[in-house]
């Protein structure tokens, strides 16, 4: 059975100011999302879930969905606030979402298979899928799952501070924990992070962070429903709390029920976090496809 794609496609894009999942980037005004889709067809996978708002839902399909229908299999499900789960008789007030693993969650009925897990709005490259799908084909089971890691210096942004999950592993490359580091940045030829002392600490040019591309065997579900019913019911008087991927396998690996293979992508990332980003990424999408690595359209 082919492995599936999850794309996490439900962000309000606050920082970029628009709804980057489906803004134009590559020379045929191809976006971001395409691109992993692309990459995804070619390395094996067999269908592509996104997990959307609704109300984003006419555009999405309109400007992405119906593009590729014709070559993998297409699901939509959404991040509705008060996505049923039994073990929740009531959901607190709030109108913040619930957090990457919550989205995950919604979409357990679309899925059966082992499956990636991406963002919409960042450029992973081939290397990331190619390893994963095959992880996920030849390797992953119930208890054992794997986050696709990339060089720090290849994911920095030059218009401001990123967030990024650095990477902590064992001798094997087997992780450990996932370290959130806040406003990094490289100046003056060092990478750093901003510490809860407002502090700078130096990080190394080659340690690897979770840029949120994980490999998962079906079974999580169950895991992220039992948590998420858990940190719903502690957090029911704090409407900004929410519920990441890494804080679920965090729990799994600190209870030693799972394993998480660290799988080192060497590829660049690209995303626009900021919108002064955007040209740089239009620009590298040019010398992808000028380089040959995609055709321009994409789609044909």
């Amino acid at each position: 059975m082919k492995p599936s794609l999850l794309i996490l496609a439900a962000g309000m894009g606050s920082r970029y100011g628009g709804l980057k999942q489906v803004d134009s980037v590559g020379p045929g005004g191809e976006a971001i999302i395409e691109y992993s889709i692309y990459d995804a067809i070619r390395a094996g996978f067999g269908k592509v879930v996104f997990v959307i708002r609704r109300d984003i839902e006419q555009a999405f399909r309109e400007q992405i969905g119906g593009k590729f229908e014709d070559k993998i299999q297409v699901e939509y499900v959404f991040q509705d606030m008060d996505y049923p789960v039994p073990g929740i008789d009531e959901f607190p007030e709030r109108e913040k979402p619930w957090g990457t693993a919550h989205a995950m969650l919604v979409a357990e009925n679309a899925i059966q298979e082992p499956f990636a897990v991406i963002n919409a709005d960042d450029y992973y490259g081939v290397e990331g899928f190619a390893t994963c799908a095959d992880f996920l084909t030849r390797d992953c089971r119930p208890d054992h799952h794997c986050m696709v890691g990339y060089v720090i210096n290849n994911t920095l942004s030059d218009h401001g501070t990123v967030n990024r999950g650095v990477a902590a592993m064992d001798e094997d490359h087997y992780l450990t924990e996932v370290n959130e580091r806040l406003k990094i940045q490289r100046k003056d030829g060092t990478i750093s992070y901003l510490g809860e002392d407002d502090k700078r600490y130096p990080l190394k040019e080659d340690d690897l962070v979770s840029m949120n591309f994980w490999g998962f065997h079906p079974a999580i579900f169950g895991v992220i429903r039992s948590q998420f019913v858990e940190f719903v019911n502690a957090n029911r008087d704090n409407p900004k709390a929410e519920f990441f991927i890494p804080l679920f396998v965090d729990n799994q690996i600190n209870a030693g029920e799972a394993r998480y293979k660290v799988l080192v992508s060497n590829d660049r990332w690209y995303g626009v976090t900021y919108r002064e980003d955007k040209p740089i990424v239009q620009e590298a999408f040019g010398e992808l496809v000028a380089e040959g690595r995609y055709p321009a359209p994409l789609w044909s």
